[in-house]
């Protein structure tokens, strides 16, 4: 097994759905191989860095389950020129092709970084 942490980082530029993170599926043939992976999803955290405050919604799409898409939050308020932990009742796990998605309801004003511990079986 081979563990990394990592950080992922989107500055919200639409009010479009934007795919922060997809948990990486496996590729034998890739340079150097891709390994079944399992993510942690340790920390969601959105910055709004301008002086109103906006809202954004986070959902997961489950590759396994026919491309489901759960709520990880509904039209949550961030501040202005505040940042918000989002998993403050603890860590996700997704699979192979689970997706993060972001979609702020205004352009040029939310930061998300994401935090997460991938779990490749090598």
């Amino acid at each position: 097994m081979a563990d990394r942490y990592k950080s992922y980082t989107k500055d919200l530029t639409t009010n479009g759905e934007v795919a922060i993170y997809t948990v990486p599926t496996t590729d034998a043939g890739a340079v150097p191989p891709v390994y079944p992976t399992t993510a942690i999803i340790k920390s969601i955290r959105v910055c709004n860095d301008q002086g109103s405050s906006s809202t954004i919604t986070l959902q997961l799409l489950d590759a396994s389950n026919s491309n489901f898409e759960a709520s990880i939050c509904n039209v949550q308020t961030v501040g202005a020129n505040t940042a918000v932990e989002i998993l403050q009742y603890g860590p996700i796990v997704a699979n192979e092709g689970d997706v993060v998605k972001a979609t702020a309801a205004d352009a040029n004003r939310l930061h998300v970084i994401l935090s997460v511990l991938e779990i490749s079986q090598t």
